[in-house]
């Protein structure tokens, strides 16, 4: 066993030793794809979603260094009928880009240093044909594939890393991309390579019209293919372990769901679940991994439209946008839609590729996007936000007119008035401007009673003390009419199982005048 050639099954045995759940049908998608022109895998997806986890488990299943029957028995890969034929066959080149990028004294000697260190190990395995003077990765790598016919799998973690710690190093970029096509794009890569697996959170990168290695297969958050079963956990997954660690499965999906990969509409991010099993409690597990200037460097920009986007989506609509401008890098950010493309890959931002738009996916994302904004250069909507408690203590107050002025201001902030032109558009302003309820109510859009839905509804989270709140939303009609309706069809009743007390909030906004008015009712049954 090795440090980067054949270094064995210690990381996934360690992986197993944990909460694990099963993705190992990801191995028998790789052995389809062995010897074939679909050999070249690159998977991206964001930080905290098990990259470095598949990698660990593919290099663990093919190399030869060792015995990983074991590790694999009982999982859904020892069904396969590849299982048998490939497992432990292959030299396994296990490269971690950010291994090389911390472990270097400058990071401009990555690219040098990478291949120095796997030739200096391919050298001590096969001196017979790798020269002291080798100086190239792929020729060293041919060399031993002249030598005694081996073919290898390559496994790159974090292959973007370079892309994102030297965003404005392009000779460093351009070194590394020569590297990878010596690799994967050469007349001597059907020789000596089976296959190979790369992961990053960026696809890759592109120059002028033309991807730096087009035989990749590549799939990401906006296309995740036939792996978007892989790139997080299922629904039924999460089911499967709120039920064995006696967690609240709804509070889960609050939290957690909300990723659109391809088909797959419930999509959850591995290591915020994981976390929350192990501590027994829900809360914002994967962004503390990081803070959030990370988010707020992006969301700060200056972009036209930019603004009312984040309220649109802060209230909890969806945003179009156009994906194919984004040139996989940090750096090429020229619209809005590069920022938002970019946040999907970051997992900031779901992507619902048939509606080709963008949105906030969870609670976890939601308080991620709040902090970042009150602390951000959008001063207005910091300043909405912050008002929002206001706006929650003049509802609960029957506060008619300040209700009505706060509605007012949020949607001049907004929203342009080509857009607030519907109910749908008030909806995503009075979310908006309601975002602090979130913190101790849970919100439930379209509420059916039996006779209809409500607009909104925000019911007290336990051991809270505050009333549930019914809001009913008009457009050119009058705000005693959006009461009026609440009691006839009797939204109220649905919610006297959980508390008594109730709020009946009418809202209507007249598109001649441009005019707010809200009428506040307290319900008796």
């Amino acid at each position: 066993m090795g440090t980067y050639l054949n270094p064995g099954n210690a990381g996934f045995q360690t992986i197993r030793n944990s909460l694990y759940v099963d993705k190992s049908g990801l191995i028998s998608y790789i052995n389809d794809t062995l010897g074939t022109v679909d050999k070249l895998t690159c998977v991206s997806r964001p930080r905290r979603f098990g990259k470095s986890f598949a990698a660990k488990m593919l290099s663990a299943y093919y190399d030869r260094s060792c015995d990983s029957r074991n590790l694999f028995l009982d999982l859904e890969i020892s069904k396969d009928s590849s299982f048998e034929k490939h497992l432990n066959k292959y030299e396994v080149l296990y490269l971690d880009l950010i291994w090389f990028i911390s472990n270097a004294t400058s990071i401009k000697n990555t690219v040098k240093n990478l291949q120095h260190d796997v030739i200096e190990e391919l050298r001590r395995t096969y001196p017979e044909c790798v020269q002291d003077n080798e100086t190239s990765l792929p020729r060293a790598l041919s060399a031993v594939n002249i030598y005694n016919g081996a073919r290898f799998i390559i496994i790159i973690d974090e292959w973007d890393a370079l892309f994102r710690e030297a965003k404005e190093d392009t000779d460093l970029q351009k070194e590394y991309i020569r590297l990878l096509r010596g690799l994967f794009k050469s007349s001597q890569t059907d020789k000596m390579i089976a296959a190979a697996y790369m992961t990053g959170i960026l696809p890759i990168k592109k120059y002028g019209t033309q991807s730096a290695m087009t035989d990749f297969r590549e799939y990401t958050m906006l296309h995740p293919g036939p792996l978007a079963r892989y790139s997080g956990f299922t629904e039924q997954e999460v089911q499967a372990l709120c039920d064995q660690f006696h967690m609240d499965f709804a509070e889960a999906r609050k939290w957690y769901d909300g990723y659109t990969l391809g088909k797959l509409t419930s999509v959850y991010n591995p290591n915020s679940i994981i976390r929350a099993m192990k501590m027994q409690e829900y809360g914002s597990y994967w962004t503390q991994t990081e803070t959030y200037e990370s988010l707020r460097i992006y969301i700060d920009m200056n972009e036209d439209g930019l603004k009312e986007a984040l309220i649109q989506m802060l209230g909890g609509s969806s945003f179009p946008i156009d994906t194919g401008t984004f040139q996989n890098d940090m750096t090429s950010i020229n619209s809005k839609d590069d920022i938002f493309t970019l946040l999907v890959h970051l997992g900031y931002l779901a992507y619902d590729s048939r509606a080709e738009s963008v949105f906030i996916p969870n609670e976890e994302i939601r308080r991620e996007f709040i902090r970042s904004v009150k602390f951000g250069k959008h001063k207005e909507i910091a300043r909405m936000i912050r008002a929002s408690d206001q706006l929650l203590w003049d509802t609960l107050s029957l506060n008619c007119e300040a209700v009505a002025a706060a509605i007012e201001q949020a949607h001049s902030a907004g929203t342009t008035p080509l857009l607030y032109n519907n109910e749908q558009a008030l909806r995503s302003i009075i979310r908006f401007a309601y975002i602090s309820c979130m913190n101790e109510y849970a919100e439930i859009q379209e509420l059916p009673s039996g006779h209809g839905f409500a607009d909104i509804v925000y019911l007290p989270k336990r051991h809270s003390d505050k009333p549930a709140l019914v809001i009913e939303l008009k457009w050119n009609k009058t705000a005693a009419g959006a009461i009026r309706q609440i009691r006839e069809r009797r939204y109220p009743q649905v919610l006297e199982k959980f508390t008594h007390d109730i709020l009946l909030v009418g809202i209507n906004y007249d598109a001649e005048t441009k005019k707010h008015t809200c009428q506040i009712e307290r319900y008796q049954n």
